[in-house]
């Protein structure tokens, strides 16, 4: 997930959104499905889209973001941003650094109980992203999400779902 490629500074004038009050850094590691996002200009088009964190000795997170352009069959791509935890107390806030020296807003604004299911969203409500533990969740655990995104102050007519087939 490509947070970092647009607009990376700037204030928002929304209030702050809601993150998960407590996340268990080491259960969410690991790969997350991306089910729906509002996407940035490089996921236009994303299939198979997968983000995999793994934390490092040094506390910082590998990322690693992979999809298939315009279609199942389409040219595999790659990213390896680093995640960097600034809310250590919640574990919820990270910048996350595509480039440097800049590091994207990343919140973890919710986490199922049985971390099966997250929403990843940043203050200026420009990005947003739906992930599960498999490539497919229920329609009424997406509507539910969905409802959770509205409630934070995103246009939901921006979400798009992201096509997953895996054989």
């Amino acid at each position: 997930m490509f947070i970092g490629s647009l607009s990376l500074l700037g204030c928002s004038t929304y209030p702050p959104i809601t993150t998960a009050t407590q996340v268990d850094i080491k259960r969410f590691m690991g790969d997350w499905y991306v089910i729906a996002n509002i996407p940035t200009f490089i996921e236009t088009g994303a299939h198979n889209a997968v983000e995999s964190y793994k934390l490092n000795r040094d506390g910082t997170v590998a990322t690693t973001f992979t999809f298939r352009q315009n279609g199942f069959e389409g040219e595999q791509k790659t990213y390896h941003p680093t995640g960097y935890i600034t809310d250590t107390k919640s574990n919820a806030v990270w910048g996350m650094q595509f480039i440097w020296p800049f590091k994207a807003d990343y919140r973890i604004v919710y986490v199922s109980n049985d971390y099966t299911q997250t929403i990843i969203g940043r203050l200026k409500r420009d990005y947003v992203w739906i992930m599960a533990r498999s490539p497919a969740i229920s329609e009424s655990d997406y509507q539910k999400l969905l409802q959770l995104i509205k409630d934070q102050g995103y246009d939901l007519s921006k979400v798009r779902k992201v096509p997953q087939r895996w054989q």
